[in-house]
């Protein structure tokens, strides 16, 4: 198995709409670790380390996410993995 990591900013209307949430109970349904949190200028950051193709699925939900969420923008950086993450959770 090829492990990636991918760290991603979301942008748009992605706070308020349990974005957080969806994607961490997506994470780990996926057997990803890493973890997702707001940030103060209203995108999301997230880092999602895994399979390739499990982190490839959660890359491309970003582009969409919760039904209420509207996507404008993903910037997505490919970093080398680190294996330091342990189980997908939410930063405050």
């Amino acid at each position: 198995m090829e492990r990636v990591r991918a760290h991603v900013h979301i942008s748009g209307r992605v706070q308020g709409v349990n974005f957080r949430a969806y994607a961490r109970d997506k994470a780990r349904a996926a057997g990803l670790e890493g973890w997702v949190r707001n940030l103060s200028d209203g995108r999301v950051e997230a880092v999602f380390e895994g399979s390739r193709s499990a982190v490839q699925r959660m890359v491309s939900w970003c582009y969409s996410g919760p039904i209420h969420a509207e996507v404008e923008k993903v910037d997505l950086v490919w970093e080398e993995p680190n294996g330091n993450e342990g189980s997908f959770a939410i930063l405050w």
